[in-house]
Protein backbone atom coordinates (compact mmCIF):
# COMPACT_ATOMS: atom_id res chain seq x y z
CA UNK A 1 0.00 0.00 0.00
CA UNK A 2 2.44 2.62 0.76
CA UNK A 3 4.30 2.11 -2.66
CA UNK A 4 1.65 3.85 -3.78
CA UNK A 5 1.63 6.89 -1.27
CA UNK A 6 1.99 10.52 -2.55
CA UNK A 7 5.10 12.43 -1.29
CA UNK A 8 4.65 16.18 -1.05
CA UNK A 9 7.86 17.87 0.15
CA UNK A 10 6.77 20.99 1.43
CA UNK A 11 8.20 24.64 2.11
CA UNK A 12 10.34 25.06 -1.18
CA UNK A 13 12.01 28.27 -0.58
CA UNK A 14 15.27 27.92 -3.28
CA UNK A 15 15.21 27.14 -7.11
CA UNK A 16 17.76 25.24 -7.48
CA UNK A 17 16.85 23.19 -4.51
CA UNK A 18 13.64 22.82 -5.81
CA UNK A 19 14.93 21.49 -8.88
CA UNK A 20 16.55 18.76 -7.33
CA UNK A 21 13.75 17.91 -4.86
CA UNK A 22 11.94 17.48 -8.41
CA UNK A 23 14.00 15.67 -10.34
CA UNK A 24 13.14 12.76 -7.16
CA UNK A 25 10.27 10.55 -7.17
CA UNK A 26 8.08 13.02 -5.29
CA UNK A 27 4.83 13.90 -6.44
CA UNK A 28 3.47 17.03 -5.10
CA UNK A 29 6.04 20.58 -4.52
CA UNK A 30 4.42 23.18 -1.17
CA UNK A 31 4.96 26.90 -1.36
CA UNK A 32 4.33 28.53 2.04
CA UNK A 33 2.61 32.21 1.77
CA UNK A 34 2.09 32.93 5.40
CA UNK A 35 4.59 35.60 6.45
CA UNK A 36 5.75 34.13 9.98
CA UNK A 37 6.46 30.74 8.60
CA UNK A 38 10.69 30.04 8.61
CA UNK A 39 10.20 28.92 5.11
CA UNK A 40 7.97 31.60 3.99
CA UNK A 41 8.59 32.21 0.04
CA UNK A 42 9.23 35.86 0.73
CA UNK A 43 7.21 38.89 -0.18
CA UNK A 44 9.60 38.71 -3.77
CA UNK A 45 10.52 35.35 -4.27
CA UNK A 46 12.79 34.09 -7.68
CA UNK A 47 9.96 33.79 -10.14
CA UNK A 48 11.99 30.38 -11.13
CA UNK A 49 11.05 28.82 -7.80
CA UNK A 50 8.06 28.23 -9.37
CA UNK A 51 8.71 27.04 -12.63
CA UNK A 52 7.86 23.39 -11.18
CA UNK A 53 6.45 20.92 -13.84
CA UNK A 54 5.16 19.12 -11.15
CA UNK A 55 2.06 20.10 -9.69
CA UNK A 56 2.25 23.14 -6.99
CA UNK A 57 0.42 23.01 -3.73
CA UNK A 58 0.15 27.30 -1.93
CA UNK A 59 0.27 26.77 1.23
CA UNK A 60 -1.73 29.37 3.26
CA UNK A 61 -3.38 30.12 7.32
CA UNK A 62 -6.33 32.46 7.20
CA UNK A 63 -6.15 34.15 4.00
CA UNK A 64 -8.83 35.54 1.69
CA UNK A 65 -10.22 32.86 -0.60
CA UNK A 66 -10.09 35.41 -3.51
CA UNK A 67 -6.66 36.51 -2.64
CA UNK A 68 -5.93 32.74 -3.18
CA UNK A 69 -7.81 32.38 -6.16
CA UNK A 70 -5.30 35.37 -7.73
CA UNK A 71 -1.88 33.80 -6.48
CA UNK A 72 -2.79 30.56 -7.69
CA UNK A 73 -4.16 31.52 -11.00
CA UNK A 74 -1.03 33.87 -11.45
CA UNK A 75 1.22 31.73 -10.33
CA UNK A 76 0.20 27.83 -11.79
CA UNK A 77 -0.72 26.39 -8.70
CA UNK A 78 -3.57 23.05 -8.91
CA UNK A 79 -3.52 22.37 -5.16
CA UNK A 80 -4.22 24.53 -1.95
CA UNK A 81 -3.44 23.94 1.50
CA UNK A 82 -4.90 25.39 4.31
CA UNK A 83 -3.89 25.66 7.76
CA UNK A 84 -5.83 27.95 9.63
CA UNK A 85 -9.51 28.25 10.82
CA UNK A 86 -10.89 28.26 7.54
CA UNK A 87 -14.76 27.26 6.99
CA UNK A 88 -16.14 25.11 4.83
CA UNK A 89 -17.57 27.85 2.55
CA UNK A 90 -14.14 28.92 1.48
CA UNK A 91 -12.74 25.76 0.45
CA UNK A 92 -16.02 25.12 -1.52
CA UNK A 93 -15.03 28.65 -3.30
CA UNK A 94 -11.88 26.91 -3.97
CA UNK A 95 -12.39 24.28 -4.97
CA UNK A 96 -15.69 25.01 -7.48
CA UNK A 97 -12.79 27.01 -9.28
CA UNK A 98 -11.41 24.05 -10.33
CA UNK A 99 -8.62 23.64 -7.76
CA UNK A 100 -7.56 20.75 -4.90
CA UNK A 101 -7.87 21.44 -1.49
CA UNK A 102 -6.13 20.25 1.17
CA UNK A 103 -7.37 21.04 4.73
CA UNK A 104 -5.09 20.58 7.80
CA UNK A 105 -6.19 19.63 11.33
CA UNK A 106 -3.30 20.50 14.61
CA UNK A 107 -3.66 16.93 16.15
CA UNK A 108 -3.20 16.31 19.62
CA UNK A 109 -4.77 13.75 22.27
CA UNK A 110 -7.58 16.26 22.79
CA UNK A 111 -8.43 16.49 19.24
CA UNK A 112 -12.09 15.57 17.97
CA UNK A 113 -12.56 13.26 14.75
CA UNK A 114 -15.89 14.69 14.32
CA UNK A 115 -14.56 18.21 13.62
CA UNK A 116 -13.79 16.91 10.26
CA UNK A 117 -17.40 15.91 9.22
CA UNK A 118 -18.47 19.28 8.09
CA UNK A 119 -15.57 19.54 5.58
CA UNK A 120 -16.31 15.89 4.14
CA UNK A 121 -17.13 16.91 0.13
CA UNK A 122 -15.83 20.11 0.30
CA UNK A 123 -12.02 19.70 0.13
CA UNK A 124 -10.10 16.91 -1.91
CA UNK A 125 -8.15 15.53 1.26
CA UNK A 126 -7.22 16.38 5.02
CA UNK A 127 -4.10 16.59 6.47
CA UNK A 128 -3.29 15.14 10.01
CA UNK A 129 -0.48 17.42 11.54
CA UNK A 130 1.32 17.94 15.03
CA UNK A 131 -0.91 20.73 17.11
CA UNK A 132 1.85 23.87 17.72
CA UNK A 133 1.05 27.31 18.30
CA UNK A 134 3.28 28.14 15.20
CA UNK A 135 0.43 26.08 12.11
CA UNK A 136 3.43 23.12 11.38
CA UNK A 137 6.93 23.32 10.49
CA UNK A 138 7.62 21.93 14.53
CA UNK A 139 9.77 19.21 14.17
CA UNK A 140 7.47 17.02 16.31
CA UNK A 141 4.95 14.15 15.63
CA UNK A 142 1.77 13.52 17.12
CA UNK A 143 0.47 9.97 18.21
CA UNK A 144 0.10 8.25 14.92
CA UNK A 145 -1.95 5.52 16.78
CA UNK A 146 -4.52 8.40 16.86
CA UNK A 147 -4.96 7.79 13.42
CA UNK A 148 -7.46 4.84 14.03
CA UNK A 149 -9.70 6.98 15.36
CA UNK A 150 -10.43 8.41 11.95
CA UNK A 151 -13.17 6.80 10.19
CA UNK A 152 -14.14 9.44 7.56
CA UNK A 153 -14.72 9.19 3.51
CA UNK A 154 -11.99 11.90 2.70
CA UNK A 155 -8.73 10.82 2.11
CA UNK A 156 -5.87 12.32 4.11
CA UNK A 157 -2.06 13.06 4.41
CA UNK A 158 0.30 12.14 7.23
CA UNK A 159 2.38 15.37 8.30
CA UNK A 160 4.68 16.69 11.07
CA UNK A 161 8.35 15.65 12.17
CA UNK A 162 8.27 12.83 9.83
CA UNK A 163 11.98 11.95 9.09
CA UNK A 164 14.63 10.50 7.21
CA UNK A 165 14.13 7.05 9.48
CA UNK A 166 10.33 7.09 9.59
CA UNK A 167 10.03 5.10 6.57
CA UNK A 168 9.80 1.62 8.07
CA UNK A 169 7.11 3.07 11.06
CA UNK A 170 4.60 4.50 8.22
CA UNK A 171 4.94 0.85 6.18
CA UNK A 172 3.18 -0.47 8.89
CA UNK A 173 0.38 2.57 9.05
CA UNK A 174 -2.96 0.26 7.16
CA UNK A 175 -5.57 3.15 7.18
CA UNK A 176 -7.50 2.50 4.70
CA UNK A 177 -7.90 6.54 3.54
CA UNK A 178 -4.00 7.26 4.18
CA UNK A 179 -3.59 8.49 0.90
CA UNK A 180 0.39 10.42 0.94
CA UNK A 181 2.90 12.04 3.25
CA UNK A 182 4.21 15.56 3.77
CA UNK A 183 7.57 16.22 3.90
CA UNK A 184 9.39 19.24 5.31
CA UNK A 185 11.51 19.71 8.30
CA UNK A 186 12.89 17.03 9.17
CA UNK A 187 14.82 17.28 5.72
CA UNK A 188 16.39 20.13 6.08
CA UNK A 189 19.81 21.45 6.07
CA UNK A 190 17.92 24.68 7.36
CA UNK A 191 14.69 26.15 7.16
CA UNK A 192 13.53 25.50 3.40
CA UNK A 193 16.23 24.06 2.28
CA UNK A 194 16.30 20.04 1.77
CA UNK A 195 18.82 17.66 2.21
CA UNK A 196 18.25 15.93 -1.43
CA UNK A 197 19.99 12.33 -0.28
CA UNK A 198 17.70 12.34 2.73
CA UNK A 199 14.84 12.85 0.98
CA UNK A 200 16.57 10.18 -1.86
CA UNK A 201 16.83 7.34 0.79
CA UNK A 202 13.80 8.19 2.41
CA UNK A 203 11.81 7.90 -0.26
CA UNK A 204 13.91 4.44 -2.30
CA UNK A 205 12.89 2.83 1.43
CA UNK A 206 9.01 3.53 1.87
CA UNK A 207 8.71 2.24 -1.90
CA UNK A 208 10.45 -0.85 -1.08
Amino acid sequence: MTKNLKIKVCGMKFTKNREQVEALDVDLLGYIFYAPSKRFVGDSPDTGLFQSTKPKVGVFVNENAFEILGLAKNLGFKYIQLHGKENPKSCGILRNQGLRVLKAFPMDEEFNFADTNVFEGVVDYFLFDTKTKQHGGSGKKFNWQLLENYCGNTPFFLSGGIGPDDAAEIKTLNHPMLAGVDLNSGFEVEPGLKNIDELKRFITELKK
